[in-house]
């Protein structure tokens, strides 16, 4: 997007190579979201806007989320906070010294 830094918006995959890669254990779905992720792979594949690749282990599960219109929204699955969540929090608000969740009371 033009106007918004790269280094800000891109995601960054830190790996440490003392650690044994860890394949996720595999989660069924129900009929409904199965039937809504086979429609929306097949709408994204023919835009062209994803494209099928091989990789030998998944590197994040996913979670289905209903969304308020009816739709379903796909994000990653998170079991520990993101480290670097400050940094996008202060560059989010432009703020250099105080953001929003700093000034929360119940966030520390």
């Amino acid at each position: 997007m033009p106007g918004i830094d790269p280094e800000f918006i891109c995601r960054r995959l830190s790996i440490s190579s003392g650690f044994r890669p860890v394949a996720q254990r595999w989660r069924k779905l129900g009929e409904e979201k199965r039937r809504a992720t086979r429609e929306e792979t097949k709408k994204l594949l023919t835009t062209g806007f994803i494209r099928e690749i091989q990789y030998l282990t998944w590197l994040a599960n996913v979670v289905m989320v209903k969304k308020a219109n009816g739709k379903w929204r796909i994000l990653p699955k998170r079991l520990v906070p993101l480290p670097n969540i400050d940094w996008l929090v202060d560059g989010a608000s432009d703020s250099a010294l105080l953001s929003f969740m700093d000034a929360y009371p119940r966030y520390n």
